[in-house]
């Protein structure tokens, strides 16, 4: 007879307290750097390249008006600056200012590592399996 060990948590209430988690370790990270949650994620959505406005609203899943609040607000730190959309003058982009890419990479940085170390002592093919699933959920999640 095969037994299985059930699990401790559900598996929606296991994500649930995987994102409560994510977002604490955010939380410390921004402290750290002299920010708010959402001004460390904005710079690490950033960290890669500018981006559009309309993709920043539904990465950092803000209404239109708080995300221009949110960059307004970088903007006077000296952290991002607009730029015009080449294809669209009606668009802008968001892009890193000097200031903006190295709190950015260093933020960024330091919440991958400390994701890293609480995950450090799952086996290396439980990880991946686990990356696999997340990105399948939000890939899905996008749609």
């Amino acid at each position: 007879m095969v037994t299985t060990k059930e699990p401790v948590l559900r598996f929606s209430e296991a994500l649930v307290r995987l994102a409560h988690l994510v977002q604490q370790v955010f939380g410390e990270v921004s402290r750290e750097h002299d920010l708010t949650s959402q001004q460390a994620q904005l710079l690490c959505l950033l960290v890669d390249g500018p981006v559009g406005m309309s993709e920043l609203t539904r990465a950092l899943h803000l209404e239109k008006s708080s995300l221009t609040g949110l960059v307004d607000r970088a903007e006077k730190r000296g952290l991002v600056a607009r730029t015009r959309d080449a294809r669209d003058r009606r668009a802008c982009h968001i892009e890193l200012t000097c200031e903006g890419a190295r709190i950015g990479v260093l933020a960024h940085e330091e919440v991958a590592r400390r994701l890293d170390e609480l995950a450090a002592e799952l086996p290396l093919d439980q990880r991946d399996l686990l990356a696999s699933a997340i990105a399948a959920i939000l890939t899905r999640g996008r749609g």
